[in-house]
């Protein structure tokens, strides 16, 4: 390897690294912005907070890569152009291509990694994050029971204190309603004062209760239609000095479901998988489509037996064959009574037709769109690699051209194309699941429309162009000025000036 090709790669390393975490760290922190309530308060464990991240982590890759390789190469190629090393490389007689032909090799390699990624790590750690996350949304919100407040995360109890000491855990006036027969306030705890534990294995709460009583309200058989409302029913009370009550805590715990359930999703699945499942749903999609065609052709509405019959009559029937239909002569031979039953059966096969079509239309397009999704998810596990090879020839050449290093103006301008390439995915993506473009022109849209920008760029810097140089856009109105201002000296109406003022005397 030459110097000038390890004094390259290593001048781009450090800025790759750097911003690829700093970018992955911000998609993370949004994450948790995100998902903020779903967190807090699940007595989640630090592995099992650790895992979830990780995990999420894995997933930003494909969005935090391309902005990391753009900035990166911004950075790179504006630090030596900011400190004169471009200058000092081209004037030895070494092009830019040369320069960046390391960097190509090496994004190269980082694109094909990119692609063995998408298909192979992705759709395991999509599998094991929204897993994850699913089953941390459905679990129970950790034991909370706050003073003045009644606390209902128990089924079937509500739980009220009106203060606890921090120091000794002493709970007074405890108020517990039991509500487990759904029929109202109907049993009641009271206790002076207590003291709250959980079991070892977290599997039951435990109440000792000192110096209270319990009351109960007896009711009869709800069956009794002798019962009047707003009739009294007799109760039991029951005084204590101690007592204990043990409340199941079953589901508090993150109860971890069967994987399986989501593997079918086409954001788990590599590019086997998503070929087997739209393969499949293909299958369906055209066996729907055959079975709503002889349903609704050989129901009573057409009277077709088979559509074999139906196809030979439509190659007999001439065009000018066919007469005018005209309803007025088919019910005249009629008389009234059996002309409002004619309507009424004709409305009602209309109606079930039409419901035949909607139907089967809603469940046709259903599984259209769920064939575009696998599509959509095939096509962008090769878009990802691509996205990092047209970022690689914009943020090169642009770098070069911009000539500022640091996190200031790269920073701007990697963004603002990064924005302008997400916004035009989503764009496409959005068009393509709607069935408005096919899902190759939506997933490809955004790279096709950045591609041409990176050959122009690469071929300006090449030539040394000053396109980012505010000079070269601030002396074409200048010129323009002046020559206005040529033809308004020339071209005024009147008596022009003498030149030389000593020729008047």
């Amino acid at each position: 390897m030459k110097r000038i090709h390890r004094f390259v790669l290593l001048s781009y390393f450090g800025p790759l690294i750097m911003t690829f975490f700093i970018v992955l760290f911000i998609l993370i922190m949004q994450f948790l912005w995100k998902y903020i309530d779903d967190l807090v308060g699940k007595g989640l464990d630090i592995v099992t907070l650790g895992e979830l991240l990780f995990y999420f982590a894995v997933s930003f890759v494909p969005m935090a890569l391309p902005l990391a390789i753009l900035l990166a190469a911004l950075m790179t190629f504006g630090n030596m152009g900011e400190n004169f090393e471009l200058t000092a490389l081209k004037s030895s007689g070494i092009s830019l291509q040369r320069i960046m032909s390391p960097l190509i090799i090496l994004i190269i390699l980082i694109s094909i990694g990119a692609f063995f990624f998408s298909n192979n790590v992705l759709p395991h750690s999509n599998l094991k994050s929204r897993s994850l996350l699913h089953d941390i949304q459905k679990q129970r919100p950790e034991l909370n029971i706050q003073p003045g407040s009644f606390y209902n995360g128990i089924d079937g109890f509500s739980i009220k204190i009106a203060e606890k000491n921090p120091g000794t855990n002493l709970m007074h006036k405890i108020l517990i309603y039991d509500h487990r027969d759904k029929k109202g306030n109907i049993s009641v705890t009271y206790a002076d004062s207590g003291y709250m534990r959980i079991t070892p294995n977290e599997l039951n709460l435990i109440f000792n209760l000192y110096n209270g009583h319990s009351y109960t309200e007896i009711q009869q058989d709800k069956k009794n239609k002798n019962q009047r409302k707003g009739q009294t029913y007799p109760h039991r009370r029951d005084q204590f000095s101690e007592e204990t009550v043990i409340f199941d805590l079953t589901g508090f715990g993150l109860n971890r479901s069967n994987e399986d359930l989501f593997k079918s999703h086409y954001s788990m699945l590599n590019l086997d998988g998503l070929e087997h499942y739209r393969d499949s749903f293909l299958i369906i999609l055209d066996d729907r489509k055959e079975m709503f065609t002889k349903t609704i052709l050989t129901s009573n509405l057409f009277k077709y037996s088979d559509l074999g019959r139906l196809k030979r009559e439509k190659e007999n029937v001439k065009i000018d064959s066919t007469k005018e239909f005209r309803p007025r002569e088919i019910l005249g031979g009629l008389f009234q009574g059996k002309q409002e039953l004619v309507i009424r059966q004709a409305i009602a096969h209309a109606k079930s037709a039409k419901k035949n079509v909607t139907d089967s239309k809603r469940s046709i397009v259903w599984r259209a769109k769920t064939i575009i999704r696998y599509e959509i998810e095939w096509q962008r596990k090769f878009t990802l690699s691509f996205a990092c090879f047209i970022f690689f020839f914009i943020g090169a050449p642009l770098g070069a051209i911009i000539r500022k290093g640091g996190l200031g103006t790269p920073v701007v301008v990697s963004v603002l194309f990064f924005v302008i390439y997400y916004v035009i995915s989503l764009m496409g993506e959005k068009f393509a699941r709607e069935m408005i473009v096919t899902p190759f022109e939506g997933m490809w849209a955004s790279s096709f429309i950045l591609l041409p920008i990176g050959i122009f760029l690469t071929y300006k810097a090449t030539t040394d162009s000053v396109i980012m140089n505010t000079e070269t856009y601030t002396e074409i109105p200048k010129r323009i000025i002046r020559s206005l201002k040529k033809t308004m000296i020339f071209n005024f109406p009147g008596e022009r000036v003498n030149e030389n003022p000593s020729t008047d005397k």
